[in-house]
């Protein structure tokens, strides 16, 4: 593909006349629209999914908190990195991906246990919609 056609590509849209045109670009409009449904319900989950994860990690933030624990957990962590991976691989999802994902968690989990116990074991704002 040409630099022009690279561009050209980059720039298309999804044209509902053209599409009624053209059967096999309506076929794949129709695809599009279904996938991209199928997206949005996914990510409505996934959310929804974190939201429910943050609520369990910030009690075990104020658990520990209240235990005297420190707010990192490497065991727990190096057990988490090895766990992903498996998940990711029978799933077929790129390793990286499930790195990303894990790295994000972890870090978003370690930044609200440090905070509840810095604010003695209260979560505070932080589950104002839990």
């Amino acid at each position: 593909m040409s630099d022009s056609e690279h561009s050209d590509w980059q720039k298309t849209t999804i044209d509902s006349a053209q599409a009624e045109q053209h059967p096999e670009t309506a076929r794949a409009v129709a695809k599009i629209k279904a996938l991209r449904q199928s997206i949005d319900n996914i990510d409505s989950a996934i959310v929804s999914l974190l939201a429910e994860r943050f609520k369990a990690t910030s009690q075990v933030g104020v658990l520990k908190a209240n235990a005297g624990f420190a707010p990192e957990d490497t065991k727990r962590e190096d057990y988490q990195i090895e766990r992903l991976h498996r998940i990711a691989v029978d799933a077929g999802l790129d390793l990286q991906i499930a790195e990303m994902y894990r790295e994000f968690v972890v870090t978003e989990a370690k930044k609200r246990h440090q905070r509840i116990a810095e604010a003695g074991g209260d979560p505070g704002v932080l589950d104002v919609f839990a």
